[in-house]
């Protein structure tokens, strides 16, 4: 499951939210967002996103140590619809990207990442943007090590 594709992702309408925090908050951040959505009646069209706004291993890692951390998640859904309370609605770009699925735990998934670098030194392609992860099943539904979680990094 870790071989690197290269893809071309197109723009999507998303609910966002977006915040200075823990990486552990992504996944409470992600069932706010889904309680906003079916409170108001939005439809979702899609898996929960997490878009990391730290451009390097080295960054995420401090995010990290340090507990601020740039988090955004989001979920794509069915046309424009009315945010509010810190919710947005807006365009997730699209792109060319690199992309490589981790299996296993969320924890785990830093190896799908340092991969995902080291395929973009050896190809010479850089960094467009920043990273996403988006989560293709239910951690409630499915043991840890059949977790799925795509990793994609917009590439020049």
């Amino acid at each position: 499951m870790s071989e690197i594709t290269v893809v071309d992702i197109e723009p999507q309408t998303v609910l966002g939210v977006r915040k200075q925090g823990r990486y552990e908050e992504i996944a409470m951040m992600i069932v706010g967002l889904f309680l906003y959505a079916v409170g108001r009646g939005i439809q979702i069209e899609g898996r929960p996103i997490f878009v990391c706004h730290e451009m390097t291993p080295e960054e995420a890692v401090k995010a990290y140590e340090e507990g601020n951390a740039d988090i955004e998640v989001a979920l794509p859904v069915s046309g424009e619809v009315e945010g509010g309370d810190g919710v947005e609605c807006y365009q997730l770009p699209g792109g060319k990207m690199a992309k490589i699925v981790h299996k296993g735990p969320y924890q785990d998934c830093g190896s799908a990442h340092e991969k995902l670098y080291a395929w973009l030194d050896e190809q010479g392609k850089k960094l467009a943007g920043p990273t996403r992860e988006v989560y293709m099943n239910d951690p409630r539904e499915v043991p840890p090590e059949e977790i799925l979680t795509e990793v994609y990094a917009p590439i020049e």
